[in-house]
């Protein structure tokens, strides 16, 4: 409660301060630099007009990205310890262990339309049996009302009585008291001030509810009220992860919209809910989610494509306001994710900037690009442990580079490894087929291919003018 307290007067000493400078300039780098000063920190200040709201944008995101930031985030305070909220338990029973992935849904009443229902529906019907095991449902009834919010868990109860009593599904609620100053803040880009104060409480009500589940499971993942989730989307999550094994990063997105589909490590969400709860006033959630990544070094997005949760609500939280938005590389169907086992990748082409022959094999919306290619030219994949593929694909060119494929090549698998001028290789390969429009798809190869496979190998066979996109290599083993 200390701690607290002690953030809640900083804040109003922030505000203080806020009125002896002029109203036309506004800097989230200006509340940044008092707080570090007030840690004893140094940092340089950087001022931007308010006006102008794609420059503050721009120049905040650059400014917090800054390496010269990380280092300094990363040394304030004691951000590892929870925030001393005392939550109110309104549906749940105790947690018997820790599950692989929790889903957190923060939900306040609305002038039109509910959708949380539907949401959590969505939720435990697109899981499978063995997939509800691993995770759960952690509901935060936001808002202060206590009569809606009687409503909203006598409803839940009836709907998702036998998935409380499983001990996957939690509804909690933070107190009022526990809130910092919502009223008189900073209309930062020049927003009107019923939205200031509204966003501000979301960032507020986001913070606690990760504070909440920062212990429940090994992976949390960010929902809004009004989603709709893809079948199977945690088989699907499961696979990326595994496919990212040594690989660092903060946040995966598995939705282009707002903050949905947001997918952390639990012990990293600690830290966020102390960072959201720091700025709360400065800017919506979606903003400071993107902030966060880039301090924590994370410096690009990871998406992936399809998406695996979709906006459905069709009236705002604010306002009851039309909110039409769609990801339109949501799929509500199972999608099959491929394996891509361990493996090292090769090529002679000439690669053009940072388009690496790792970005082909990735899950992640990226690829390789590379020169135009010559007769002979190859792209090799070595894996770690020779596999049995039971289907694979690729894929060259882009919707907007139609014509970047391999017009002219074959595919190849090979058996043998050896060491050839520093490179593993293989010393003899079997030839499965050509592409065709610049692709390549084969299914039951483990019925065709009679031994354990080592390499794989795309081979030139004729020189092009064109440059080349392998957008994407994917590999489903047995």
């Amino acid at each position: 409660m200390t701690k607290f307290h002690q953030m809640k007067h900083f804040f109003q000493i922030l505000d203080k301060m806020r009125c002896l400078r002029k109203r036309s300039t506004v800097s989230f780098l200006g509340v940044l630099v008092i707080f570090l000063l007030f840690m004893n920190l140094y940092i340089e200040d950087s001022y931007v007009l308010e006006g102008d709201k794609q420059l503050i944008r721009e120049t905040s995101t650059h400014q917090l990205n800054s390496e010269r930031y990380v280092h300094t985030f990363k040394d304030l305070s004691n951000f590892s310890g929870a925030i001393n909220v005392t939550y109110r338990y309104l549906a749940a029973t105790s947690l018997q262990r820790k599950r692989y992935l929790t889903i957190g849904l923060s939900s306040v009443k609305r002038r039109r339309g509910n959708y949380l229902l539907e949401t959590i529906k969505s939720i435990f019907e697109q899981s499978s049996y063995e997939e509800l095991k691993e995770i759960s449902v952690v509901v935060h009834l936001a808002d202060f009302n206590s009569s809606w919010r009687d409503i909203m868990v006598q409803d839940i109860t009836q709907k998702f009585a036998h998935h409380i009593i499983a001990g996957r599904l939690m509804v909690i609620h933070s107190p009022e008291e526990y809130y910092p100053i919502l009223d008189g803040l900073k209309r930062n880009y020049n927003d009107p001030e019923d939205r200031v104060k509204f966003r501000s409480k979301q960032n507020v009500d986001y913070a606690f509810l990760l504070n909440f589940c920062a212990n429940t499971s090994d992976y949390y993942v960010m929902l809004e009220d009004d989603v709709r989730c893809s079948k199977n989307f945690l088989t699907a999550i499961k696979k990326v992860i595994a496919s990212l094994e040594g690989t660092y990063w903060v946040t995966l997105e598995f939705s282009k919209l707002g903050y949905i589909g947001k997918l952390y490590h639990s012990h990293d969400l600690p830290r966020l809910a102390h960072f959201l709860l720091m700025f709360y006033q400065e800017m919506p959630c979606d903003w400071l989610l993107t902030h966060f990544r880039g301090l924590l070094a994370q410096k690009n997005v990871i998406r992936f494509k399809p998406s695996l949760f979709q906006h459905m609500g069709y009236y705002s939280s604010y306002k009851g306001t039309e909110n039409k938005l769609k990801d339109d590389d949501f799929e509500e169907e199972s999608f099959d994710i491929p394996d891509n086992p361990p493996a090292n990748l090769y090529t002679n082409m000439n690669v053009f900037e940072n388009y690496e022959a790792s970005k082909a094999y990735s899950s992640v919306d990226e690829y390789f690009w590379g020169k135009p290619p010559s007769k002979g030219d190859f792209f090799l994949i070595v894996f770690e442990n020779p596999i049995t593929i039971k289907k694979m694909k690729v894929n060259t060119g882009t919707e907007d580079r139609q014509n970047d494929i391999l017009h002219h090549g074959v595919l190849d698998v090979g058996r043998k490894v050896t060491l050839n001028k520093h490179v593993r290789q293989c010393g003899t390969y079997l030839r499965l087929g050509e592409f065709k429009n610049g692709n390549f798809e084969m299914s039951d190869v483990d019925q065709k291919v009679p031994f354990d496979i080592y390499c794989m190998r795309i081979h030139v066979t004729k020189t092009q003018k064109e440059w080349l996109i392998i957008r994407s290599i994917s590999i489903w083993t047995s």
